[in-house]
């Protein structure tokens, strides 16, 4: 597939909705993008398949016509959509370029690029993401730009739980050094402290006589410089995940993610995914949150806008905090020169720089999936079902028609995630709240390109702090609701375990 040319498998996706599918007899999800039959057609195409004697059709176009058919090499999270416009191309290298900027304490010479921090965890968006691929904990070097420790303590009275239920806010922060703990500042004033990681080691038994070692972390900070962190503050680390198909995972239409949640169990399966509602910081509309760790963003703008003003301490539009995380109680901070050039606009990143990162985020490729018939990976697919993973990593889905973009707008893609929030058990709880999201609630993991992680960023750290060391150890942390899977898993013969990681690893 991947040598048809984009016009060709556009063509041939389109003729599969319209003319070969047929009614499953279930009643489809209602979208306001499709008329009953279409909808009963789309149901189809993204039906659970039960041959895996073969791929199925267009499955190695993970992200539609927007998927990348550019070599598997370091840069293979870096390509745009290849359903771009040429003026689209465009724009997308100006948001790279802008995404790639390191920016400057002020004042300085550089008037467009002054205002970082003055508190930050990083000076360009890249450095978190690099390559636009996954963090990874600082495992022996000091340099931690990619993971950073977020900082909340829970709701202390009704008006606070109020403003939580109201979707007014998501949490509270720590009073003295915010939102995360900022391991950098600009001269003349000091970074607010370290993360520190300590590890124990545990052995898991698996089918077939082989075993596991699983490292547990727990997480502190050193050379705290403004005093002790709040009694109630919680720590949850966070490494920077991909920036793969944002806009696409953008296009689905919410109906189709209500479909797959079961907040109360109704069926019995012991899987409850729940939206993660939050309200659109433009708008004030209440949305389904699909981007973050804990699905906290509806939006890729909201959440461009959130790490420019978190993680550089860079005021937007929409996030006009010229301070960044710099607290109330950080006086000196607070006083610091900010990047604000009248000439240019009234925040520090001014109209159409959150425009033109938002833009790129949105439209960096899927690569195209490696070697969808080999007989090891269908096995290994075949696992995986049986397994039930799909039971939350939810394979396919049609985006809407109505998408901003028509490079988003009603492809096939294969994510493999159902952007809900599952109780992934004790053994990765947190602890934090994240507006709806408890302590021990995490999003589903998008997969797609999850097997060029080590090709693209020199490494195999998973989940949401990278203590899995490959893909083994971030199956058997599942617990809660992934429980049975990952005891499917840990009970397979050796042989289906590999099979599995090896499907895994042609995502």
């Amino acid at each position: 597939m991947a040598g048809h040319s984009l016009r060709a498998y556009r063509t041939v996706v389109l003729a599969v909705f319209v003319f070969s599918a047929t009614s499953t007899g279930a009643e489809p999800t209602a979208r306001a993008d499709l008329d009953a039959q279409d909808a009963k057609r789309v149901a189809r195409v993204v039906s659970p398949t039960d041959d895996f004697s073969k791929p199925e059709q267009f499955e190695p176009m993970q992200a539609g016509a927007a998927t990348s058919t550019a070599n598997a090499n370091a840069d293979a999270f870096s390509h745009f959509s290849s359903n771009l416009t040429f003026a689209e191309e465009e724009t997308f290298k100006l948001g790279n370029a802008l995404f790639r900027k390191l920016w400057v304490s002020s004042p300085s010479s550089t008037q467009a690029s002054d205002g970082l921090g003055p508190l930050f965890s990083a000076r360009a968006c890249q450095s978190c993401h690099l390559r636009d691929g996954r963090g990874h904990p600082p495992e022996g070097n000091p340099d931690s730009t990619s993971m950073f420790l977020r900082l909340a303590r829970p709701a202390r009275t009704d008006e606070e739980r109020q403003a939580i239920t109201d979707f007014r806010t998501l949490n509270f922060p720590d009073p003295v050094y915010g939102e995360q703990l900022q391991e950098l500042a600009v001269p003349g004033i000091a970074a607010e402290g370290r993360m520190r990681i300590s590890y124990t080691e545990e052995t898991v038994t698996l089918g077939g006589g082989e075993t596991a070692s699983l490292r547990k972390p727990v997480y502190t900070v050193d050379d705290l410089a403004y005093g002790p962190l709040g009694p109630d503050t919680t720590l949850s680390p966070r490494i920077a995940p991909p920036m793969l198909g944002m806009g696409l995972i953008e296009a689905i239409p919410e109906a189709d993610l209500l479909a797959h949640a079961d907040p109360d169990d109704r069926n019995a399966d012991g899987i409850s995914g729940r939206p993660a509602w939050v309200r659109d910081h433009r708008t004030n509309e209440i949305r389904i949150g699909r981007f973050g760790w804990k699905a906290q963003n509806a939006l890729v703008r909201d959440q461009s806008a959130s790490a420019f003003a978190g993680d550089l301490g860079i005021s937007t539009p929409d996030a006009p905090r010229h301070f960044g995380d710099c607290t109330v109680a950080q006086t000196q901070c607070r006083a610091m020169h900010d990047g604000v050039q009248a000439r240019l606009g009234d925040t520090e990143a001014p109209d159409p720089v959150l425009d033109l990162v938002t833009f790129y985020s949105e439209n960096l490729a899927v690569p195209v999936r490696r070697d969808v018939g080999d007989a090891e990976v269908l096995r290994g697919k075949r696992a995986f079902y049986n397994a039930g993973c799909t039971a939350c990593h939810t394979p396919k889905f049609v985006t809407t028609r109505d998408a901003a973009n028509k490079a988003q707008a009603f492809q096939l893609i294969w994510p493999y995630s159902d952007f809900l929030l599952h109780d992934l058990g004790d053994g990765l709880a947190d602890g934090q709240q994240v507006g709806v999201a408890d302590g021990r609630e995490w999003r589903t993991a998008p997969l797609w390109g999850i097997g060029l992680t080590r090709t693209v960023n020199g490494h195999s750290f998973f989940l949401h702090d990278g203590r899995a060391r490959n893909l083994t150890e971030a199956v058997l942390w599942h617990g809660g609701e992934a429980q049975n899977a990952r005891n499917a898993f840990a009970a397979m013969v050796p042989d289906d375990r590999r099979s599995l990681i090896t499907f895994l690893e042609s995502l």
